[in-house]
């Protein structure tokens, strides 16, 4: 199994994130992700557009799958916690699903660094985030 079907098997554990969100993961790398969420009314806000703490679920999610490594075990071998999160909305979304990319930006002893982009599928930046991690 490769290291986006381990992500994929442990994840699903997040039933939250995955079972009701319906976020996908589509690529796992050394710390890296990239993931989607379907825009669909169930995530949609009064007003009809992308409910902010769907957009923060994605990139909480991605945070989480790039920041934790996951062996062939399916199992944490690497623990990483959210410690402190900011995010600027930029733009509503107008495509059909949003995509999220999570980076490192620094990987410290106990504390790291990720910036993840949240963007429509017909390319608008609809957020940025900026995450930091502790190590467990």
């Amino acid at each position: 199994m490769g290291q986006l079907e381990n992500a994929r098997k442990f994840f699903v554990r997040d039933h939250y994130a995955v079972m009701t969100t319906g976020i996908e993961i589509l690529e796992v790398g050394d710390h890296y992700s990239r993931a989607e969420l379907k825009i669909s009314d169930r995530i949609l806000n009064g007003a009809g557009k992308v409910m902010g703490g769907a957009i923060f679920t994605l990139a909480d999610f991605s945070f989480a799958v790039a920041s934790n490594k996951v062996d062939e075990n399916c199992e944490v071998t690497e623990k990483t916690v959210t410690a402190n999160s900011s995010i600027s909305f930029l733009n509503p979304a107008k495509g059909t699903k949003l995509i999220s990319e999570c980076r490192l930006i620094k990987d410290g002893h106990k504390i790291c660094t990720y910036e993840i982009k949240i963007s429509d599928d017909l390319g608008t930046l609809v957020a940025l985030v900026i995450a930091n991690g502790m190590k467990v």
